[in-house]
C-alpha cells in the first residue's frame, strides 16, 4: 500500500492536508505522525506549515525534523506546503533573520510595507486566490491548466537563487516563486488543500508521482 506521511511538528495545517490527500487518493494510507521510524518507512512525505517561521524552525530543530527532512527527501517524493516550503530554504528575513533547513538554494523575503502595485497599496499578508504561471513542465502540473488560481496566505515569499529550481510563479506586487522543485522534491507557497479542484489535482499528482521529472 502507498503510504504518505504528513510530518507533525505541531505547526502544520495537518487535518486539512491529510483529509485532502485521503480524498484524492483513497487507496493510499495517510498518516499524520512525528514518529521518525514511520516517516522513514513512508513512500511519500509531506512537510506542511503555518504561522511564524521562527516558531516552526524552533520546533523542527527541537524535534530533529530538520535532519529527518534532509534524510527522507533524498530518495522519495517529498512535498513542502506554505511555511513547509519556506522551511526548506536557506534563510528567512522574518523575525530579524532565521536560518532554515537549507535543502534548497533560496531565501524567504518580506513583501514590504507599503507593498505597491501601480500606485495602489496592497494588503499584507497576501491572502486569497492568485494565478500561478507554470514556468517549467512537471508531473505535478499534469491536468492543471496554466494560470490556474490557487489559495495563498502569507506575508513572506520565496526567491530562489537559481531559476532552474522555479516551477511556477505568481505575482502580488512583485514576482513570487510560488512553486519550486528539484529532482524528487516539490514545494508550493499556496495551500493545495484549500485550492479546490486545482489544488486537489496537484495532491493527486503527488501521490501518483514516482519522484522523477
Amino acid at each position: 500500500m502507498n503510504t504518505v506521511a504528513v510530518i507533525d511538528y505541531g505547526m502544520g495545517n495537518l487535518h486539512s492536508v491529510s483529509k485532502a490527500i485521503e480524498h484524492v487518493a483513497p487507496e493510499a494510507k495517510v498518516i499524520v505522525t512525528s514518529d521518525a521510524s514511520l516517516i522513514r518507512e513512508a513512500d511519500r512525505v509531506v512537510l506542511p506549515g503555518v504561522g511564524a517561521i521562527r516558531d516552526c524552525m524552533a520546533e523542527i530543530q527541537r524535534l530533529g525534523v530538520d535532519k529527518l527532512v534532509r534524510e527522507v527527501s533524498q530518495d522519495r517524493p517529498f512535498l513542502g506546503i506554505c511555511v513547509g516550503m519556506q522551511a526548506l530554504m536557506q534563510h528567512s528575513e522574518e523575525n530579524n533573520g532565521v536560518d532554515c533547513i537549507g535543502l534548497l538554494p533560496g531565501r524567504v523575503k518580506y513583501f514590504g510595507d507599503p507593498l505597491m502595485e501601480e500606485g495602489t497599496k496592497l494588503k499584507v499578508p497576501h491572502m486569497g486566490w492568485n494565478k500561478v504561471r507554470q514556468v517549467q513542465s512537471h508531473p505535478l502540473w499534469q491536468g492543471i491548466n496554466d494560470d490556474e488560481r490557487f489559495y495563498f496566505v502569507h506575508s513572506f515569499y520565496v526567491a530562489m537563487e537559481q531559476a532552474s529550481y522555479v516551477m511556477g510563479r505568481s505575482h502580488y506586487g512583485k514576482s513570487i516563486d510560488a512553486a519550486v522543485g528539484h529532482e524528487n522534491i516539490f514545494a508550493v507557497q499556496f495551500h493545495p488543500e484549500k485550492s479546490q479542484h486545482s489544488g486537489l489535482a496537484l495532491l493527486k499528482n503527488f501521490v501518483q508521482w514516482n519522484g522523477r521529472i
